[in-house]
């Protein structure tokens, strides 16, 4: 019965449209190009929309100045460019935004009756990824002007995507061979964390989340006289997100230099903070290297050492590590690291204040925003392509997609 009602209102939209003639009865009409293109005739394309497949016939012009052709219904309907109807187009945002595009075919013919088929899924999802990412870059100004927490958090990771061969040539890796099978996507996620749970821990507000991510460089050297693309990237993302204005900041990050790079560049006045869990899992690590065939050893000599970091007690942390130092390359690095980073682990002081020590929403962020969909297996992708789903998942998942559609919409309308 629905597809038969389907059917039905298809063939009734098919034909009203059809009936409509009022594109073709000018003899000429404006082109891209600024030159005038002539009529042509009316010709047939199918489309496929939420009503099953609409065979119109619109009127054609073609512009003898450069050699194209357009159909002003087409742009009048939202079909410029493209053989899927605009609410189709979303569909298709929605599943391959969440599953692969052979799945995501799969799902909007067992859901809606749509045929799409994955490789015109992933045409289309990847040229919508372009728009948000454009339209990512053009617009940073603030989206609501609901009052600012007290304190919003930054937070800054980075995790590896599987990419194909020819992405891969001269870059160094992980590999046995020095090679590399992955490119790193850069992530930033800002939240707020006003609640309080029973320990009285801050607890992420419901809804606080967003995302912007990118495979791209978060390098700035001396020299260059505008931030490098990643940095941009978060300036922007704090810019819709008020982050500047907010009355205390704080940024979070695993230790990684090039994350404090950033955040001493853009953001001076930000608390810094080092994940307690990644300080933990050095020491743990540390622990296995010392007493590789002690497991209980290795367990006593850990949970010591986490003690005094949860207690503030840097510097017998840093002597127990200094007694190791020589004799295991873990404990050495591993005390490098803290002695690098112990003001941005002062958790005691940072609990005081009623701060988040935690990355897990940033370490979440990685899964959910981007390993959930783009480290599955069998994939290896494109920059290109990741960056432009990547772009369509950051933009449904902070909540953004209603907005970039309506400015794509009013766009295509004044075009």
């Amino acid at each position: 019965m629905r597809r038969q009602a389907l059917h039905l209102a298809g063939r009734a939209v098919e034909q009203r449209l059809n009936a409509d003639h009022s594109d073709g009865q000018a003899a000429q009409a404006d082109c891209g190009c600024g030159q005038l293109a002539r009529y042509a005739g009316r010709g047939t394309k199918t489309f496929a929309s939420v009503l099953g497949p609409l065979k119109l016939q619109r009127a054609y012009f073609h512009c003898a100045a450069c050699g194209k052709g357009f159909c002003p219904r087409d742009r009048q309907l939202g079909l410029e460019d493209t053989s899927l109807s605009p609410a189709v187009t979303r569909m298709v945002a929605a599943v391959a935004s969440m599953v692969s595009f052979q799945e995501g075919s799969q799902l909007l013919g067992e859901l809606a009756g749509v045929v799409v088929e994955a490789r015109q899924v992933q045409r289309s999802a990847e040229a919508l990824g372009q728009e948000i990412a454009e339209d990512e870059r053009l617009h940073a100004q603030p989206l609501e002007q609901t009052p600012l927490p007290a304190t919003l958090y930054l937070g800054i990771d980075g995790t590896g995507i599987p990419m194909r061969a020819a992405e891969l040539q001269g870059r160094h890796g992980k590999q046995p061979d020095g090679t590399a099978k992955t490119r790193e996507v850069k992530l930033c996620t800002i939240w707020s964390a006003e609640a309080r749970d029973a320990p009285d821990r801050p607890v992420r507000g419901e809804g606080s989340v967003s995302y912007a991510a990118a495979i791209e460089s978060a390098a700035t050297a001396d020299t260059d006289q505008t931030p490098a693309a990643f940095p941009q990237r978060v300036l922007r993302e704090a810019a819709r997100r008020r982050f500047p204005q907010t009355e205390r900041t704080v940024v979070l990050g695993d230790g990684a230099p090039w994350i404090w790079n950033i955040a001493r560049e853009l953001f001076p006045r930000a608390v810094q903070v080092v994940d307690r869990f990644h300080v933990k899992q050095h020491l743990s690590d540390v622990s296995k290297a010392i007493y590789a065939t002690d497991p209980q050893s290795a367990r006593q000599w850990a949970q010591r050492r986490q003690e005094e970091l949860d207690s503030g007690r840097l510097p017998d942390l840093l002597r127990a590590l200094r007694r190791q130092a020589d004799r295991s390359d873990a404990a050495r690095k591993c005390l490098q690291y803290i002695h690098r980073n112990r003001e941005r682990m002062r958790y005691p002081a940072f609990e005081a204040m009623g701060l988040c020590t935690s990355t897990s929403v940033v370490e979440a962020g990685c899964k959910v925003a981007i390993g959930t969909r783009l480290k599955r297996a069998g994939m290896h992708w494109s920059i290109p392509g990741a960056n432009s789903i990547i772009a369509l998942r950051c933009c449904r998942l902070s909540g953004r997609f209603q907005d970039f559609w309506e400015r794509r919409s009013e766009h295509r309308k004044a075009a």
